[in-house]
């Protein structure tokens, strides 16, 4: 066989499902049941009205292929609900549905990044941004999130600028954030957002969790008047609708730039998949429903809080977006001398509790951390936080016996 493409050499090839995988192997060899707080998705199921509209649309055979871009129907109702909510009107032209935001991410980055171009990361940050910035021949340059238990994390904007160089192409934000569960303020936004557009250097706005929001309100870089001459926005229906395995994404950008996305499409994967584009019609109907599930994700995410925060030597933010908590592990990890990634598999094999290490999420800060999702019942938060806790004083057991 030849040799693999020399870009793959690049990628690290680990992801969060590593630690799934993980834990399958102790139920099936130790016969634990393990709470998962690694899930990066709604442990809700699709609201009932989408799933019949996918059904409907099997029912009547409508399973060939569709436009490039997505059926006009479903990107005109994207483009009405985000009109509606940011204050814009956005064009149905403006609007691209893809199979899945990670696709829409990808396709934002093959659009921009040459060999050698610069790509401003937060660390931590989801990492995915990292791996297709070097797949393309990409450098990502990173700005640190600094961490304080009452703030949560935050970046200055100066230490943004500061990054910029004459190869600087691209900014990627993240808002919610993952994996810190960060909201980020208007005031980071519109800061970040007037930097890239004075440098005029791309604006990639990753706002899949938008709707989870807990504390205070959330501002898109879609309410900034001249968002048309920088940004690239994604977004998807996965989060929001509990949809992950539909795999329907959202691109928003210039029409000239949708017009490239659908050149793309044509030549990668065709078109988004018919029937489920047809239940997605139905998901702007569900907004009670959606509203429902936020507020359930609050309870959660307030249980999380309650029990994390009384373990020993964990320093943690009351997260204010996603459905994710970001415990700093720090004293712990000095005292027991692991790292992040052997205490999540500890946790694993010794208490059945899966977590993720933030040095997946590139790429020193997250060194220090933990990410726990909250998506999962209250019930479940609390067996699995108190197991956590039980390894975690075992361990410490173990250190003063050496």
């Amino acid at each position: 066989m030849p040799d693999f493409a020399s870009s793959l050499s690049a990628l690290t090839g680990e992801s969060t499902l590593l630690y799934q995988e993980i834990a399958r192997n102790v139920e099936r060899t130790k016969g634990i049941k393990t709470i998962n707080f690694g899930i990066g998705q709604p442990d809700l199921p699709t609201p009932s009205r989408i799933r019949e509209g996918a059904k409907s649309a099997l029912d009547q055979g409508y399973t060939s292929y569709t436009p490039a871009l997505g059926i006009d129907e479903l990107r005109s109702k994207v483009a009405e609900f985000l009109s509606q909510r940011y204050g814009d009107r956005i064009l149905k032209e403006e609007v691209a549905i893809t199979p899945g935001a990670k696709t829409a991410l990808f396709l934002g980055f093959l659009l921009y990044i040459n060999p050698g171009d610069e790509v401003i990361l937060f660390d931590p940050s989801f990492y995915s941004y990292a791996e297709i910035v070097k797949l393309l021949g990409g450098k990502p340059i990173y700005v640190p999130l600094r961490f304080d238990e009452t703030q949560g994390f935050r970046f200055d904007i100066e230490d943004v600028s500061k990054k910029i160089t004459s190869k600087t192409k691209m900014i990627v934000y993240n808002n919610p954030h993952n994996p810190t569960g960060m909201n980020f303020d208007r005031k980071l936004t519109d800061e970040l957002y007037n930097l890239s557009s004075e440098k005029k250097i791309l604006l990639l706005s990753d706002e899949i969790y938008d709707h989870f929001v807990y504390d205070s309100g959330f501002k898109s870089v879609l309410s900034e008047s001249g968002w048309r001459d920088n940004v690239f926005y994604v977004n998807g229906f996965s989060k929001t609708f509990s949809m992950t395995g539909w795999r329907l994404g959202i691109v928003v950008a210039k029409k000239d730039v949708i017009n490239k996305i659908g050149v793309l499409a044509s030549n990668i994967y065709t078109c988004p998949t018919s029937f489920a584009q047809r239940g997605a019609l139905h998901a702007f109907e569900t907004m009670d429903e959606v509203r429902s599930m936020i507020e359930t994700f609050r309870r959660r995410r307030d249980a999380m809080y309650s029990e994390v925060k009384k373990i020993k030597d964990i320093k943690v933010y009351r997260s204010s977006g996603a459905f994710y908590m970001f415990p700093d592990f720090s004293e712990i990890l000095r005292k027991s001398g692991l790292d992040s990634k052997s205490l999540a598999i500890r946790l694993i094999e010794d208490g059945g509790v899966v977590t993720i290490p933030g040095e997946v999420f590139p790429q020193e800060v997250g060194k220090r951390f933990l990410r726990l999702s909250f998506a999962l019942s209250e019930e479940k938060i609390k067996e699995g936080v108190a197991r956590m806790k039980a390894v975690l004083e075992k361990l410490a057991d173990e250190k003063e016996k050496r």
